[in-house]
């Protein structure tokens, strides 16, 4: 296989400059600013834990003059915070992830130097993945990149300009990863709409637990999570839950750990009814429970 490292330079260096165009400076810290991109026309998306300050927060903009922005809302779960402001910039064009192995570029901007790049790899590519922060990802995007401590918020783009996800080096301790542009969309329309993004609530603390050999014939698995705390008033408590119930199943997905109950209450269950199996005294119980809208 030939490789033309001139022709592939200047490709390259073409994907920057254009793709340059939507990247900006965010100033929501003090000393080293992070980078954010135009994701709608009016609408940035940057990372929400480089953000430490919410009105007036100050950009430097692709053709480097100045401008502000104001919080719309932010999503610690996913890292992801979305900026409100009149300045004007191009919008990103997104696509899906690609398959690993797949170059990209992790961009950033510096005000000083302005638009920086890094390249790398996308290393791994899987489906849906809860952040250790308890945010949902539509899908697991592992980069082997160096991302700089400015180009954090910044997009991950193909060399055809394709952006497929935005920058965060906090929600994983094996390497950066992009966040999806899938789920970027679903949170920036949360967060205008709402200013927050929307989970589903029991109202229960759960831990995982092992089922006796006995009784897995009616849960249907070897584990589940034990029940040992009701809010009070909340749904699980209206249902009819009880502190030492084992949950085995929501709407019969089976539940191994907690992760598989986050996961079962995403924000579209919000004001529906689930049916909660659980296992009291040895015998499986039915409920119908009613999602509530977990705040924080």
């Amino acid at each position: 296989m030939q490789l033309n490292l001139t022709a592939l330079s200047a490709e390259l260096e073409s994907a920057v400059e254009n793709a340059g165009t939507m990247v900006v400076a965010v100033h929501g810290r003090t000393r080293t600013p992070s980078s954010g991109v135009f994701w709608r026309d009016g609408v940035i998306v940057t990372n929400e834990h480089s953000l430490k300050r919410e009105d007036e927060v100050a950009l430097t903009l692709p053709d480097g003059s100045q401008g502000t922005a104001t919080l719309a809302g932010r999503d610690p779960g996913t890292d992801l915070a979305v900026l409100k402001t009149t300045a004007k910039g191009v919008a990103a064009k997104t696509g899906a992830p690609p398959k690993a192995g797949h170059l990209v570029l992790a961009l950033g901007r510096s005000p000083n130097s302005g638009v920086n790049a890094a390249m790398g790899i996308v290393s791994a590519v899987s489906g849906p993945w809860r952040t250790w922060r308890g945010g949902q990802m539509d899908a697991y995007v592992r980069l082997d990149v160096t991302l700089f401590a400015g180009s954090w918020g910044g997009p991950v783009v193909t060399p055809e300009g394709v952006v497929i996800g935005v920058s965060t080096g906090v929600l994983s301790r094996v390497a950066p990863l992009a966040v999806p542009t899938a789920t970027v969309d679903r949170v920036v329309d949360d967060l205008l709409s709402k200013g927050r993004v929307s989970r589903g609530f029991l109202g229960v603390g759960l831990q995982p637990v092992r089922v006796p050999e006995a009784l897995r014939l009616h849960a249907g698995s070897d584990s589940g999570v034990i029940v040992l705390s009701v809010e009070p008033g909340g749904p699980a408590d209206s249902a009819g839950v009880f502190i030492g119930d084992v949950l085995v199943s929501l709407n019969g997905q089976t539940l191994a750990d907690i992760d598989d109950v986050q996961t079962a209450l995403d924000g579209g269950t919000i004001g529906k009814q689930m049916t909660v199996k659980v296992l009291r005294g040895g015998q499986p119980v039915e409920f119908a429970v009613t999602v509530g809208e977990r705040r924080a």
